[in-house]
């Protein structure tokens, strides 16, 4: 009975373990996993997956507010020149309203007619000054006189064809 005993546990020592070496053989090939590894592989591959969306997630934000960044950086720029603009022409502005003041005056307008446009009252004379070498100031005084006096025709004919 002892043989046949020693013989069951050679067996049952044996077949175990060729069953373990089964389990390594199969596991080395990929055919079979175990319960335990397959559940760490999609642990590990759901981590992952998480690990990568996230990251995505973040660099979208990131460039998000980097644009949002430049794009506030050229608005400011734009508001700044816009109000330079506004400073130079609020500038010009009062230059002209100082002006339109100045010239409000009836002295200042009578003083402008009579220098730059050469008008009298009636009753004066004129009298210009007239340096010898400036043969163009002479031909103005010349025939100002004159047009005072002509008609209008008489204008134009001393204008196309002269005295």
């Amino acid at each position: 009975m002892q043989s046949s005993s020693q013989g069951h546990t050679k067996k049952s020592h044996t077949s175990s373990r060729s069953e373990g070496n089964n389990a390594n053989v199969t596991s080395a090939i990929g055919m079979e996993e175990s319960a335990g590894r397959l559940r760490a592989k999609r642990s590990s591959l759901f981590t992952q997956t998480v690990l990568w969306v996230t990251a995505l997630i973040c660099i979208a934000f990131l460039l998000g507010s980097f644009t949002q960044a430049w794009s506030n950086n050229q608005l400011i720029q734009k508001v700044q020149l816009a109000q330079q603009q506004l400073e130079r022409t609020q500038a010009e502005h009062n230059r002209l309203v100082q002006m339109a003041k100045h010239y409000k005056d009836p002295s200042v307008i009578e003083n402008e007619a009579r220098q730059q446009l050469g008008y009298i009252r009636p009753g004066e004379h004129l009298l210009v000054v007239v340096n010898s070498n400036d043969q163009s100031q002479q031909n103005v005084h010349k025939q100002a006189p004159v047009e005072g006096k002509q008609s209008f025709w008489q204008e134009w004919w001393h204008t196309f064809f002269g005295n």
